[in-house]
């Protein structure tokens, strides 16, 4: 029975539309005015995450590295220039190990327990679970030990790659660069010198004038590591100073496997070098040459004693004679004799009163007689040299001396404790008492004492820890002595002289960055290291970039879905 609802038979389903709604027309003219409704996402949550990824990420750039280097200021340089790019790059150099992401391991493959050191870091690393990456001499040298088997290596040549090799590290993945910088097939002096780097001692530049060397010590495990002489142009080694200066800097190290061959390669030599050098340096700033053998500054020592008298340059070099045996030099293949040495040592003592003189001796090379042994005491005894490093012999892997009959160890450490005998038996500065002297101020003992400043003779001398001393040229009183030191008291009516340019950088920060990059820096607490500060800065603006690029795709994704939207009306209301 039907409804009363269906009393009345609707004629069309049109019917049941009253007279107040949409008709179709109306309904496709309203369809013309359609905007799509975009959902609005939670900005100010999306940048918190895209700044703070979680804390497992692989992301590279937002991780703590902890450096070591061992051996030589070489060395230190190329660790200075690794951590300058790694933190400029995002990275946070931390000096506690334990804290870090990474270890990377700088070595140093003169002797036995330097590479000991080492062989145990890389184990305790991975006891730690830590990424590792290594560099310096020794994984250049022979980057095929086992110990090194799966390990990530940077090469010295290569350290201005040092943030790839890290970033592919962090990955899980192991990378090797060990080739040479070479510029039309010719070898050059290494990775460019105008890296960002953080000094260890803001107030000291190390610049490395050359890699390598001419010589073929039979002992010697570097030259298979640094290989061939290649020499650093005139001109880039005087910018490097230049920017050293503008950035506080008081006082320059010059080093190189053997800085009296510089410029051999290239058509110049050392002291075409210094004389450009010296035109830039400051007033009160300093310039320290490094250890150079005695066959290529025998040429030059006319020149040589000319500049070591220069006010600006320290009356101070480092000549390493090994023995004083023309027979085992002969088997060292030193290429000088005896007689080399000494005419090098006492022209340079007649034409600069008062220069230090540095060396190095060997103790227990293979085929070293007692005669031998004792022609070396004699000479130190008869120099008295100042500054002497004594080295009992380690044959090295790989070299011609670890293929000869070697002296057992006992007579070889006996040896070097005779000859350390010698050495402590006279003092070199008791004389100096009373003198009035100029020093330079750039370093705090290790005791943390004392601060410790240079003289003209780059001679040690300590001063009271007064922070305005810091990187002043002062006047003091030398009023004690020690082996290997002076203590001064600053003169009270005495001007201090502060020889930087600019204000040095602070401990930490990164050098070689624009002006305008460190004024947007700005001022940073305390707890915060400046290398951090520029690493987030760094960190944040791929962030930003990231995020900016992300934001375009979306736009470009509306856009897109808008113009098909639009595409689609417009068929169906050609249909209708």
């Amino acid at each position: 029975m039907p409804s009363a609802s269906c009393d009345s038979l609707l004629d069309d389903i049109e019917d049941i539309v009253s007279q107040e709604d949409l008709k179709p027309q109306d309904r496709h003219f309203s369809r013309k005015h359609v905007v799509p409704k975009v959902r609005k996402r939670n900005t100010q949550k999306y940048l918190q995450d895209e700044n703070s990824p979680p804390s497992n990420s692989t992301i590279p750039g937002i991780q703590k590295i902890w450096m070591r280097t061992w051996g030589c200021s070489h060395n230190n340089s190329d660790g200075e220039y690794m951590a300058g790019q790694l933190a400029a790059y995002g990275y946070e150099i931390t000096e506690n190990a334990s804290d870090a992401d990474l270890w990377l391991l700088n070595s140093c493959t003169v002797k036995n327990p330097a590479e000991d050191h080492f062989r145990n870091s890389i184990k305790k690393a991975q006891e730690e679970n830590k990424k590792i990456v290594l560099a310096g001499c020794v994984p250049q040298a022979q980057p095929r030990q086992d110990y090194l088997k799966g390990l990530s290596i940077i090469g010295v040549q290569q350290i201005d790659r040092v943030v790839e090799v890290v970033e592919e590290t962090i990955k899980g993945h192991s990378v090797r660069l060990l080739g040479q910088k070479k510029n039309n097939g010719k070898r050059l002096g290494g990775a460019p010198l105008d890296l960002p780097k953080i000094r260890k001692n803001p107030l000291i530049e190390i610049i490395s004038i050359n890699t390598g060397c001419l010589n073929a010590c039979t002992y010697c495990k570097t030259k298979h590591a640094r290989g061939n002489l290649a020499s650093y142009p005139i001109d880039e080694l005087v910018d490097r100073a230049k920017q050293s200066f503008q950035e506080g800097v008081c006082e320059i190290w010059l080093t190189s496997e053997d800085t009296g061959a510089y410029g051999r390669d290239i058509g110049t030599n050392l002291p075409a070098l210094l004389w450009k050098l010296v035109e830039v340096i400051p007033r009160g700033a300093m310039l320290r040459l490094g250890m150079t053998n005695p066959p290529y500054i025998l040429e030059h020592l006319e020149e040589m004693a000319k500049i070591l008298n220069h006010p600006r340059v320290y009356a101070f070099l480092h000549i390493p004679v090994q023995s004083a045996s023309d027979s085992v030099l002969t088997e060292m293949r030193r290429e000088y004799c005896v007689a080399d040495f000494k005419r090098v040592v006492d022209f340079l003592k007649e034409k600069v009163p008062g220069i230090t003189l540095a060396t190095d001796i060997i103790c227990g090379f293979p085929g070293e007689t007692d005669q031998d042994f004792q022609e070396t005491v004699k000479l130190v005894e008869e120099y008295k040299f100042p500054s002497l490093f004594i080295n009992q012999f380690y044959p090295r892997p790989g070299t011609p001396a670890a293929k000869m009959a070697q002296i057992p160890a006992q007579v070889k450490k006996q040896r070097t404790k005779d000859l350390s005998r010698v050495f402590h038996s006279y003092n070199p500065y008791d004389h100096k008492i009373g003198e009035r002297q100029q020093v330079l101020v750039t370093e705090e003992s290790f005791d943390s004492k004392f601060y410790v400043a240079h003289n003209r003779f780059y001679e040690q001398v300590l001063v009271p820890k007064d922070p305005t001393f810091m990187g002043k040229m002062i006047e003091v009183d030398i009023y004690e002595s020690g082996k290997h030191f002076m203590k001064g008291q600053p003169v009270s009516d005495a001007r201090v002289y502060t020889p930087s340019i600019s204000k040095p950088l602070a401990k930490g920060e990164v050098s070689g960055l624009p002006e305008e990059f460190r004024n947007r820096l700005g001022n940073h607490p305390s707890s915060v290291s400046h290398a951090s500060a520029v690493g987030r800065h760094f960190a944040s603006s791929r962030m930003a970039l990231r995020l900016q690029n992300l934001r375009r795709d979306r736009a470009l994704r509306v856009s897109v879905g808008l113009a098909l939207l639009a595409l689609l009306l417009a068929f169906f209301c050609q249909n209708l």
